[in-house]
């Protein structure tokens, strides 16, 4: 299943150009508030009719100014998920699953049944409960239901975790990871979260003022991302657990990593995400330090911005970014080419 948008649109002051491809998974659209996703998203939902351009799902056409086509909305077969539930309040949880389904009325898209989206994303228990009962997670998780109930051929989600605390988005994110891997529909993902990007994400496109500034695997694109919390992201394997000091050992291209004790078996796959702001950069190899982890690696770039720069390491064929101060790159007489030894502080890691 792909998606193909190339688009002009103006709304005010605003302009927005976007030319992008994705394929099955997760697409991101990554940028700051204002710089267009929200937008983009409606255009492919048929929300909004862009001045120029097309979109095009899977080979059909839904959007091309040229031709005069224009697909509305309600014979796109496109889910969305907005930031807040818009669940029925007087339907019960089971009244509103039902209610996506009626709108799929015999279409032959994926992930249609009823008991395995149930059990797929944890809601049986709460059937016959009223949306007012439930935590921002449940709604969220019921809402995801009913737009996949409508055997939808693309899903949007436009920032669907942003209104949930830290605790209830801990909560729906195994969900998340449940719909990409086990629905086969693909997903359009609205988010300025780095942190939800590099665990959900297969593909970014980064946005900026209308622009698209950069399209990729999140691997390659994150460690370019303009955020208060940019980092990068590594793909790792479980490879030991140490009882004792409750740590777990990742295998990754960049270097062994030791973490927390996770509870995921030996041989599984998990995303290590490092902050920019929680590695340190030596010029020697660190001793008698706390950090469990350095990482050796070598300078590409450096992109300096006022006090602040974002320095970008290879290691062993990994981007790892670090944030320093001006001050540090000038004292460590930082360069192009030049060896380092990363002393990472804490590292996130999720199931991939």
């Amino acid at each position: 299943m792909s998606l193909d948008v190339d688009i002009e649109h103006t709304r005010g002051t605003f302009r927005l150009a976007a030319r992008f491809s994705s394929q099955p998974g997760v697409t991101a659209l990554f940028g700051r508030s204002g710089s267009g996703k929200s937008s983009l998203v409606d255009i492919v939902a048929g929300l909004i009719r862009p001045l120029r351009g097309k979109v095009v799902v899977d080979g059909q056409t839904l959007v091309d100014t040229e031709r005069g086509v224009f697909v509305p909305a309600h014979r796109r077969r496109i889910g969305y998920v907005f930031q807040d539930s818009r669940l029925f309040p007087h339907l019960s949880v089971r009244q509103n699953l039902l209610f996506g389904r009626w709108f799929a009325r015999g279409e032959g898209g994926v992930a249609g049944d009823f008991d395995s989206i149930v059990k797929l994303l944890g809601i049986g228990h709460l059937s016959e409960r009223k949306p007012n009962s439930l935590s921002g997670g449940e709604k969220q998780r019921v809402a995801i239901g009913r737009a996949l109930l409508a055997r939808p051929r693309l899903l949007l989600m436009d920032e669907p975790l942003a209104s949930l605390d830290e605790a209830r988005r801990a909560e729906i994110l195994p969900y998340m990871e449940r719909l990409r891997d086990g629905t086969g529909v693909p997903i359009l993902y609205v988010s300025h979260s780095v942190v939800e990007v590099a665990r959900l994400a297969t593909t970014v496109v980064i946005l900026s003022e209308g622009k698209v500034t950069a399209v990729g695997p999140v691997l390659d694109i994150l460690p370019l991302a303009d955020a208060n919390d940019g980092g990068s992201a590594l793909d790792a394997i479980v490879t030991a657990h140490d009882e004792t000091f409750q740590l777990t050992t990742l295998a990754s291209t960049a270097g062994e990593l030791q973490v927390p004790k996770l509870a995921a078996v030996v041989g599984s796959s998990v995303r290590a995400y490092i902050r920019s702001r929680d590695v340190m950069l030596s010029l020697q190899p660190p001793q008698e330090i706390s950090a469990l982890n350095v990482l050796a690696g070598r300078v590409v770039t450096i992109s300096e911005g006022g006090a602040q720069a974002d320095v970008r390491l290879d290691c062993n064929g990994a981007v790892v970014m670090a944030r320093l101060t001006t001050k540090s790159v000038r004292r460590l007489a930082l360069a192009p080419g030049r060896p380092v030894f990363a002393v990472i502080k804490s590292v996130s890691f999720e199931r991939s």
